[in-house]
């Protein structure tokens, strides 16, 4: 991660502005992106140590530059355990994010939906998460410079930050659900049976992502937000027979209104005093 940040400032140069804040846009819901002024943008693949992701959707590049006023590092794209990369390799790009100087990580998503009122087209703002990806990326040695051995997760989706959220989705007329996400390892989407079963545990979304990249962002001191865009209504729930292709399609339809609700965001942000 220090040799990814290395290379980052290198290419942006010494005048490039400190970022405030680390985005990460799943699924669909990378044109956010496109919005960063002054960008410098790099692929995945020139930075050291990143995993490099190989699904649709996920444009896999590194943006750092301003939006709305506040100087931000955008990951577009992210790279997933169902592609057989290692819970410790998605570590990188959030460590990278830190070392670049951000103090606080957006991340979004695409998810199914487990409650029949939040229908697709929709955004949740996450409030706790279920993570039964049978993987943690902090398995194995841990380095004490990077976070502590054990890090604590009852406070893993900052509740200013969420406030900050729910504020500037109302000053969008933008409608944000709230909910609990379950994090599975995929491919394979959910049975019925698994998501009775999710709903009995408290799941209110369900995904293959965002779990791992929180916790590394909690252990590195980060302070975090996130946001699912529904894209359908989970297995058993709907008619709808579930597809990739079928998600990238409402994610386009909800990431007009993420899109919406992260700039106010960044904007308000922009004028805070930093942390």
């Amino acid at each position: 991660m220090t040799a990814a940040a290395d290379v980052v400032r290198e290419r942006a140069g010494a005048h490039a502005p400190t970022p405030r804040l680390g985005l990460v846009l799943g699924s669909g819901l990378g044109g956010l992106a496109d919005a960063v002024q002054d960008a410098v943008a790099i692929p995945y693949a020139e930075l050291p140590g990143f995993p490099v992701g190989s699904v649709a959707g996920h444009a896999g590049r590194l943006v750092l530059g301003t939006l709305a006023g506040t100087p931000v590092v955008v990951l577009q794209g992210r790279a997933h355990l169902y592609e057989g990369i290692a819970a410790s390799e998605l570590a990188v790009p959030v460590r990278t994010v830190r070392a670049l100087g951000a103090e606080s990580l957006v991340l979004t998503n695409a998810a199914g939906s487990l409650r029949a009122e939040v229908t697709p087209g929709r955004l949740m703002a996450l409030s706790d998460h279920i993570n039964l990806m049978g993987a943690n990326p902090l398995m194995g040695p841990n380095d004490d410079a990077l976070g502590p051995r054990f890090v604590g997760l009852g406070d893993a989706y900052d509740l200013e930050l969420r406030a900050q959220l729910r504020a500037a989705a109302g000053a969008e007329g933008v409608e944000l659900a709230e909910g609990v996400y379950l994090a599975v390892a995929g491919p394979s989407f959910e049975t019925p049976a698994e998501i009775r079963a999710f709903r009995a545990l408290g799941a209110d979304a369900v995904g293959m992502s965002t779990v791992p990249e929180v916790i590394v962002a909690r252990h590195a001191g980060l302070r975090v937000a996130a946001v699912s865009a529904i894209t359908n209504l989970a297995e058993g729930l709907g008619d709808e027979v579930l597809s990739h292709e079928h998600t990238l399609v409402n994610a386009a339809t909800a990431a007009k209104d993420l899109e919406r609700v992260l700039t106010r965001f960044v904007a308000d942000l922009a004028g805070a005093p930093a942390a």
